[in-house]
């Protein structure tokens, strides 16, 4: 199994709405068909009075194997289904990759 299909399994006991798991790996310094780099966009409503850092937290705990393995960056973007709404349902472009090291 992919550990892109990991992660996703996993997020779903955070009972999402909606949930957009991309690896970013390509973007990235990494060798061709890496999995090491996901942004992760996850609307549930058990974030609800949860603050920023805590909706981290939950994500973390969950994928502290991938973490501790695989994935070398996740980028978070947990949001209530209010939030959500409130962006007209649209998540952050990620940054372009800055090199890795390389000149």
């Amino acid at each position: 199994m992919s550990t892109q299909s990991i992660i996703e399994r996993k997020l779903q006991a955070l009972e999402p709405t909606f949930l957009a798991v991309e690896n970013e790996s390509h973007m990235h310094n990494v060798p061709p068909n890496s999995e090491t780099h996901f942004k992760v966009t996850l609307v549930s409503s058990r974030f609800e009075g949860m603050m920023p850092v805590k909706r981290h937290q939950q994500i973390y705990a969950l994928l502290a194997d991938e973490l501790a393995g695989p994935v070398h960056a996740l980028a978070l973007h947990p949001y209530t289904p209010a939030e959500w709404q409130a962006r007209g349902e649209g998540r952050p472009d990620s940054p372009n990759c800055r090199g890795g090291g390389r000149s």
